[in-house]
This record gives structure tokens, C-alpha cells and sequence, in this order.
């Protein structure tokens, strides 16, 4: 069977390795949004913590007489850094997720990682539609693995965490 040139990089699959990472970034989404929030309504009382409290002196602790305003300066750097670092993964998640086609398989990761519900509550929510745990279950490995290969072809995986 001939192969059709540039096929496998119009429709790539995520490996084990990178489905399993978008298992680990569904799961931590709504704490990253939460995250973010808090980072863009105490930006300011956070870095005056970092000032004046001794997180920044303890970065270094090598040193006994660290500087304290340069420290200061690296940790309020070190928490922007996560805030885009989490706005990046949150925004890829959601706009994959915006793009399975699969209306039960949306739903389903909808209800479990995109509002945030555990397991049992999805669970629950769903086997009052009739649903069983195996086709939840199911469910949301399809749609994670849409997700997966979505942000594959977008070579979200090739990127280095800071990489913007």
C-alpha cells in the first residue's frame, strides 16, 4: 500500500507519552485557571511579599548575606513565567477541546476537566443519561486523544516549557 507523501504529518497521532501528558495537563487545567486568576488579582501584593518577605533571601541559600532585591526580582520573574506558562496550556487545552467532534466525547471531557468535576461526580452525571462508566470511561480517552493529536499537529509536545 503506497502511503501518501506528507500524510503522516497531516494527520499525526500522539504516542502513550504525549496522550499521557495531556491526561496530566486535563487534569491540572481548572487548578492552573484558578491559578492564574489569583496571580492576576494579587500580582502586585505578590511581588511585595517577594520584597519584603524572606522567600526571596532564602533563594540562595548558600549564600548568607544574599541580596535580597535581586532575589526579589528573580522570584516575581519565576511566578510571570508560570502565570504564561499556564495561560499558554490553558488556552491550547481549551481551543483543542473546542475542536472534538464527538458531541458525548466533549461533554464528557467538558464535565470532567474543563468545569472541573471528579471522576465519581462525572460518573454520576452521566449514568443519569443512561450512560454507562465503561462509555464515560471511554469517552473521555477519546476525547483526550483528540486533544492529544490536535495539540501534536500544532507541535505543542515540541515545544520546551518556556518555549512561547
Amino acid at each position: 500500500m503506497a502511503m501518501i507523501w506528507g500524510q503522516s504529518e497531516l494527520f499525526p497521532e500522539a504516542n502513550d507519552s504525549e496522550v499521557q501528558r495531556t491526561k496530566f495537563l486535563l487534569d491540572k487545567y481548572k487548578d492552573m485557571l484558578i491559578l492564574m486568576a489569583d496571580y492576576e488579582a494579587y500580582e502586585k501584593e505578590l511581588a511585595m511579599v517577594a520584597v519584603d518577605g524572606e522567600v526571596a533571601r532564602r533563594i540562595d541559600q548558600d549564600d548568607l548575606h544574599a541580596d535580597k532585591t535581586a532575589n526579589a526580582v528573580i522570584l516575581i520573574e519565576k511566578q510571570r513565567l508560570v502565570y504564561e506558562q499556564y495561560k499558554f496550556y490553558t488556552r491550547s487545552i481549551f481551543r483543542a477541546y473546542g475542536l472534538i467532534r464527538d458531541p458525548e466525547a466533549k461533554r464528557a471531557i467538558e464535565r470532567r476537566f474543563i468545569d472541573g468535576y471528579s471522576y465519581s461526580e462525572t460518573m454520576q452525571f452521566f449514568q443519569r443519561s443512561a450512560y454507562s462508566e465503561s462509555t464515560v470511561k471511554r469517552k473521555i480517552a477519546e476525547g483526550t486523544a483528540k486533544i492529544a493529536n490536535t495539540l501534536k499537529l500544532w507541535g505543542f509536545f515540541e515545544k520546551d516549557v518556556f518555549d512561547f
